[in-house]
């Protein structure tokens, strides 16, 4: 079915204009407030003045994680988690969405793998019913002893398109802080003694198998339509070798040393959404809004919360950091392209339909109408 948005303020590449624009599942017609009638026999919108942006294509969200785990020790079923992170999504504005799944444990939670194996199954399994597309980002932990045999699990599922090489080992990357590391796992409750055996574990652990699982790692991706990415890099060194191996994506880095070199050595910047909303890194880690103003981010991905995406457009734009066509580009049509889609991210005619209507109230943001492919999901 076709429809219409009629006078509302279109998101475009490069402008935001008062417009219309016609869609059956992609785009057919933008332009100023044309007359429907005679064009199209479908419903026409009022939108009222409201914003209409493209989709936002999420590449890295833990939303489903905390779906399946709402309590701490709480388990909810994974199919019935995966239709309520679905849910989350389209009401965020988020129409293509790769769940990010960990693969390896270095003791952090001993659930995670199920939610992996549940997860990979569960996007199979309700695919049909699904009201976003879903695709699955691996982020596969270098130093676990287990990461390689688990990685068979999704290894060939036909919705891998992503994969992150991870290094959570207390002393690098995000807890390069051990001190910071030690205050976390004692906020859980694990006993001094308990946290120094684990530091000590997982450094040796690393020392043996971290140069070891990467090399495999990459062998087993080359020639599979997945795009690499970094996680956490901290240094200049850390950086350099991840461009070296060829990685063209550099995922939430740390420091604004770990940007300028990824930007120096042509990788792609994904940086979080949640850290602008907030105003900076819950972790004391660098802020993206800093990154944003040295032209340090192509990307935004919600990492843990699907709504920070629409959000952080509209906040990096009200405070002059961006315009509202190039912030709104970080959420939509740079992902995109990172991911190798062509077919949307940007309000043009024989793209996907993939719109979301946002109304600021007060300042704020709010999402009250999501399409995916043509078709109304929230």
């Amino acid at each position: 079915m076709r429809s219409v948005l009629t006078n509302a303020r279109l998101v475009l590449p490069g402008a935001v204009v008062r417009g219309a624009v016609a869609f059956g599942r992609a785009i057919e017609r933008v332009g100023g407030q044309f007359d429907p009638s005679g064009l199209f026999d479908c419903p026409v919108i009022d939108c009222q003045g409201d914003f209409v942006l493209p989709g936002a294509v999420d590449l890295h969200t833990d939303n489903l994680e905390r779906q399946v785990q709402p309590r701490q020790k709480t388990r909810w079923p994974s199919r019935s988690a995966m239709i309520m992170h679905d849910a989350h999504c389209a009401a965020a504005g988020v129409t293509t969405v790769f769940d990010s799944l960990c693969v390896g444990d270095l003791g952090f939670d001993e659930d995670r793998h199920r939610t992996y194996v549940e997860g990979a199954a569960d996007l199979q399994a309700l695919h049909d019913v699904l009201r976003v597309e879903h695709f699955l980002h691996l982020r596969c932990e270098l130093p676990a002893t287990d990461m390689l045999a688990k990685l068979a699990v999704a290894l060939h599922h036909p919705g891998l398109r992503m994969v992150s090489l991870m290094d959570h080992t207390p002393g690098y990357g995000q807890y390069a802080d051990v001190a910071r590391y030690r205050v976390m796992r004692l906020g859980d409750g694990e006993r001094a003694e308990v946290t120094e055996q684990r530091i000590a574990v997982l450094a040796a652990q690393r020392a043996a198998m971290r140069e070891a699982n990467r090399a495999a790692l990459l062998t087993l991706l080359a020639g599979l339509p997945v795009v690499l990415a970094s996680h956490d890099d901290r240094t200049a060194s850390e950086v350099a070798e991840n461009i070296a191996l060829g990685i063209g994506i550099a995922e939430f880095p740390v420091s604004l040393e770990a940007a300028q070199v990824a930007r120096s050595g042509g990788q792609g910047i994904i940086a979080g959404a949640p850290n602008v909303v907030r105003g900076g890194s819950h972790t004391g880690n660098v802020a993206v809004r800093d990154l944003v103003r040295a032209g340090l981010v192509d990307a935004l991905a919600s990492d843990y919360v699907p709504a920070s995406l629409v959000e952080a457009a509209f906040a990096l734009a009200a405070a002059g950091d961006l315009e509202l066509c190039d912030a709104a580009g970080l959420i939509s049509a740079a992902p995109a392209a990172m991911a190798g889609f062509s077919d949307r991210g940007r309000i043009v005619p024989g793209l996907r339909a993939d719109l979301v209507r946002v109304r600021l109230v007060d300042g704020l943001p709010v999402v009250v109408a999501t399409w995916c492919a043509g078709v109304r999901v929230f």
